[in-house]
């Protein structure tokens, strides 16, 4: 039995998308965000206390960008992932993990205007200056979808798309998207996939971001 720990709209819907696409069988612990991923039991399995975390084959692990590279070699039918002899591998590679870079920048703000509960604690400077990162994240991605290209890799939709994807989903609580440009064009093509219509927080779920969209904080 495959078993995901996972807490709605977090890098673990990463692997939940992950996980759809590939139409496994799996099982979905759902941790409410924050000192519940501090419990003993759950740091016994994740030893920094964060999700996603991954229960298979009797291995555990974590991190997206290596959950995401093991299941799509365990899994090569899939189509997901590229092989080593892959002439896209290196491309694949580097959309695969640049999620991470989106998900800093958008973590440092959902600290900014979540987790510190009070305006003293906030800083307006970080804000604009995350928010400016992550615009020249979008620059970076809707440069790579240039030459009419329908994916991130060259042949086709992968994790790479999934990775990414989730990641903007996250960020554009914090920098709007324009659904008619080449970016916003593309995110709706692979938000309209099944799989991540499925990875979506249910109705009634406890939900880390309120708001459909945080201004900057001026103070």
């Amino acid at each position: 039995m495959i078993r995901l720990h996972h807490c709605h709209q977090t890098r673990s819907m990463r692997t939940l998308w992950l996980l759809h696409e590939l139409g496994l069988d799996f099982a979905v612990v759902v941790h409410p965000f924050g000192k519940a991923l501090r419990d003993p039991d759950y740091l016994a399995i994740n030893p920094v206390g964060r999700v996603p975390t991954l229960e298979m084959a009797g291995q555990t692990y974590f991190e997206t960008g290596a959950i995401a590279e093991i299941l799509c070699e365990k899994y090569p039918q899939s189509g997901l992932g590229r092989a080593p002899t892959s002439a896209t591998r290196a491309e694949y590679l580097i959309w695969l993990h640049f999620a991470e870079t989106i998900s800093t920048h958008s973590q440092i703000l959902t600290q900014q205007h979540i987790m510190l509960y009070h305006d003293h604690m906030r800083s307006p400077a970080v804000i604009k200056l995350g928010a400016k990162r992550l615009e020249k994240c979008y620059s970076a991605v809707d440069l790579q979808l240039g030459d009419g290209r329908d994916f991130l890799v060259a042949d086709g939709f992968s994790a790479a798309d999934i990775a990414v994807g989730q990641a903007i989903y996250m960020a554009r609580h914090f920098v709007r998207l324009d659904p008619d440009d080449r970016l916003g064009i593309w995110y709706s093509r692979i938000t309209d996939r099944g799989a991540f219509q499925a990875s979506l927080p249910p109705d009634a779920a406890e939900l880390l971001y309120q708001r459909e969209f945080y201004e900057a904080w001026d103070g």
